[in-house]
Formats: structure tokens, C-alpha cells, sequence
């Protein structure tokens, strides 16, 4: 996504999170508005993708209510660019044509909701909230893991040895022996290792693992 127009140049530095609205029609967009704004939600309003993916998509919880049937791009073939371009914005799709295979084809790709025109309100105030709680949850396991990759990346090149085989169940004597080093050699790395990731217990160390993809020696 690129920058967009002066009056969208604020969305990037957006606190709070923000609803998505696109659809070509004036009257259900400001109608939409009225509802989430009414819920006390930010939103903004779009009325085709191509106006959409003009903005620079803020580092903020968000979710797309994206109308299927769009001028130019559909519904369904943007909810594809998106993912080419990984963007993983939670989707809530509106039609005002009830059809199950576009239904089925949307939620397969990943759409938290598929709603059929007219619908209730509170059917998409809950589709949105539950899209909005799915991207926070989202984007503080991805922070959590990146936090993790920070203290993986300050152990020394023996101390992710040493990890790497005590997350693979080895006693120290045993690491000792792999790495052809003292067993109170691998105490003092193993120290240090423990101390840099945080790590309660090995359990914990194991968690973190695993988070990370870090593979397993096999012995």
C-alpha cells in the first residue's frame, strides 16, 4: 500500500483502532458510519479498493468491511491482493446477493463474517468487534515474538548451542559431551542463556522455542 491523498495522510499515526468501509454506495457507507461511529469506533470510508489501497495502512488494530461486489476489483479478487501483499487485515464481507459458493470461497481465504444485505446491525457491530479483538490478539503475538527474536539474537554463538540442546531434554553432562566442553562450562552458558531469555524454568525455554522455530538437534 502506498501513501494517499493529504486528508488520509493521518492514518498512519492512528492510537485507536479503525473500521475500513468500502462499498460504492454513498448511502450504505454513511450509514455505516453512523452505526460504528455511534459505538464510539473510528472509521473511514472508502468507495472502491483501488481508493482503498492508496493509503498507508496504519500500525494500528483495524478490520475491512468490504462490499463483494466492488466497480473494477472485486470483493473477493482484493481480499486476494491483499494476501499477496500480506496484508492481514480482518475481512467482514457484505452482498447484497445472498450467494454460497462467493460465501464459502470468502471464509475459506479467511473472512471473519459473510453478511447478506439488509442485515442487522448488531450482526455487524459483533462481526466487527470480533474482527477487532482477532487483529489485537494477532499483532501481540507478533510483538511478543519479535521481543523473543531481540533476546535470541544477544546469546553468544555457544549459548544458542547450548539452548538448542537443552530445549532437546539434554542434562549438561550431556551437552558437555556434544560440545566436547566442561560440564561447568555448560552451567555458566546455560546461566547466562536462562538469564538473557527470560526464562523461568525450562518449560518456559522450551515455550520460547517454539515460538521462535528454533530446531531441535536431533540426538
Amino acid at each position: 500500500m502506498t501513501a494517499g491523498s493529504k486528508s488520509r495522510d493521518n492514518l498512519a499515526s492512528a492510537a485507536e483502532p479503525i473500521v475500513f468501509v468500502i462499498d460504492d454506495d454513498l448511502a450504505m457507507r454513511t450509514t455505516l458510519s453512523s452505526l460504528f461511529r455511534s459505538m464510539g469506533l473510528r472509521v473511514e470510508l472508502f468507495g472502491s479498493a483501488q481508493e482503498f489501497a492508496q493509503i498507508k495502512m496504519p500500525d494500528v488494530a483495524s478490520c475491512l468491511v468490504l462490499d463483494i461486489r466492488l466497480p473494477g476489483v472485486s470483493g473477493l479478487d482484493f481480499q486476494a491482493k491483499l494476501a499477496e501483499a500480506d496484508i492481514r487485515i480482518p475481512i467482514i464481507f457484505m452482498t447484497g446477493h445472498g450467494d454460497i459458493p462467493m460465501s464459502v470461497r470468502a471464509m475459506k481465504a479467511g473472512a471473519v463474517d459473510f453478511l447478506t444485505k439488509p442485515f442487522r446491525d448488531q450482526d455487524i457491530l459483533d462481526a466487527v468487534i470480533r474482527a477487532i479483538e482477532r487483529d489485537k490478539n494477532r499483532r501481540d503475538s507478533e510483538k511478543g515474538v519479535s521481543e523473543l527474536r531481540v533476546l535470541f539474537d544477544s546469546l553468544t554463538s555457544r549459548e544458542r548451542e547450548v539452548m538448542e540442546h537443552v530445549v532437546a531434554g539434554l542434562m549438561n553432562k550431556q551437552i558437555a559431551a556434544k560440545l566436547g566442553i566442561t560440564e561447568i562450562t555448560v552451567k555458566v552458558h546455560r546461566g547466562h542463556m536462562m538469564r538473557k531469555m527470560k526464562a523461568r524454568s525450562v518449560i518456559d525455554l522450551v515455550a520460547t522455542a517454539d515460538l521462535l522455530g528454533i530446531r531441535r538437534p536431533k540426538q
